[in-house]
């Protein structure tokens, strides 16, 4: 917690204090709770949870780029590439980059004439999130909101990370 509320540079001087308010943020992200269930647990306005939430993710999303990021340097992505090579004990991993998977976030499901497309193979609704991670398991790109009906496949052909990886290979970008 110290690490985020550095990373968030919580010095504010008003308010609940940066600590309490970093809690409420991390309790609701957690647990998934309504705003008026945090209100209770923190004995807090809840017009005062509602705005510390937003605060907070906009913030969190402000310094997301520092923490979540490709390699960006030939000697980085060198360093994941061994760091896979060593797990798997095989030099052929030497070139791996990242580890990619997704995963189904539940939700409550949208109304509407498409609210189907949110349900999943396991007939829950859900958003889908794609991460890929580095040989250490640290985020280092993160592609979410596709709805639940959607494959991995085309999840990923969509996703930034692999346009940008076929246009990199076509010599489009440098």
């Amino acid at each position: 917690m110290q690490q985020l509320m550095v990373a968030l540079k919580t010095d504010r001087q008003h308010g609940w204090g940066p600590t309490l308010e970093t809690l409420v943020f991390l309790f609701w992200l957690a647990t998934g709770s309504a705003y008026r269930v945090v209100s209770r647990v923190f004995s807090m306005p809840l017009p005062t949870v509602f705005r510390v939430v937003h605060r907070m993710v906009d913030e969190v999303v402000a310094v997301l780029p520092h923490f979540v990021h490709l390699p960006r340097t030939q000697e980085e992505l060198q360093v994941v590439g061994g760091g896979f090579a060593r797990l798997a004990h095989h030099q052929a991993f030497g070139k791996a980059a990242g580890a990619v998977d997704g995963c189904h976030i539940r939700i409550k499901c949208p109304g509407g004439p498409d609210g189907h497309d949110y349900n999943n193979r396991k007939l829950f609704p859900s958003v889908v999130l794609q991460a890929v991670c580095d040989h250490q398991g640290r985020f280092i790109d993160i592609f979410g909101g596709y709805p639940g009906s959607v494959h991995d496949a085309r999840i990923l052909k969509n996703s930034p990370i692999y346009t940008r990886g076929i246009t990199l290979r076509l010599g489009i970008l440098s």
